[in-house]
């Protein structure tokens, strides 16, 4: 399945969990979020395992890309 993509990357928290929810209110299914930091990951992560959503962690150089999916 393809989500639509959240894209963080450069932005301080709590800000890449404030985008990723308000995303998930519009595409419950899944999304893709893009981050660059490890608390930003940690976080969004954090936040989506409990909203019920699985979480999977790539790393693509020094950005994150986590797929959450119900």
């Amino acid at each position: 399945m393809i989500y639509p993509v959240i894209d963080a990357r450069g932005r301080s928290c709590p800000e890449p969990v404030i985008l990723t929810k308000k995303a998930l209110e519009n595409n419950p299914e899944g999304i893709v979020v893009l981050v660059d930091n490890k608390t930003a990951h940690e976080n969004v992560s954090r936040f989506a395992r409990n909203a019920g959503y699985q979480v999977r962690l790539e790393q693509e150089g020094p950005d994150f890309r986590l797929t959450l999916a119900k």
